[in-house]
């Protein structure tokens, strides 16, 4: 992970944006450790966003925090905040921000049963 500062992890990275999600009233927040079941990424990060608007600060908040760490997105979705569903890829770990209605449509969590959960929220 040449991409992050030398003093952080990745684990505690995508601790540390599970925990400013949940700070910032997401809902449902799940980090799941699919090193082991996929080949390019090793995190997923998910979460559940009330509105776009919310999706929107939550894009802006996470942004902030991972470019002050020095990690860069490999793509991003920011003007699809209409759409419910947000995805920021970091190469080694993914942001899923989605509506409530997309979560429950797509159920990524079911799609990756065999990965390890490093974080869950209510």
């Amino acid at each position: 992970m040449a991409d992050t500062a030398s003093n952080s992890t990745l684990r505690d990275v995508v601790l540390e944006i599970a925990r400013l999600l949940e700070d910032h009233k997401a809902e449902k927040t799940l980090v799941l450790d699919v090193a082991e079941v996929c080949s390019w990424t090793d995190y997923f990060i998910i979460s559940t966003v009330r509105s776009s608007r919310h999706l929107a600060t939550l894009y802006r908040e996470i942004t902030q925090l991972v470019s002050a760490k020095g990690i860069t997105a490999f793509h991003n979705q920011r003007s699809a905040f209409e759409s419910g569903w947000v995805l920021l890829d970091f190469g080694v770990f993914i942001i899923h921000l989605m509506g409530a209605e997309q979560r429950q449509f797509y159920e990524l969590e079911k799609l990756w049963f065999n990965s390890t959960v490093v974080y869950h929220s209510g």
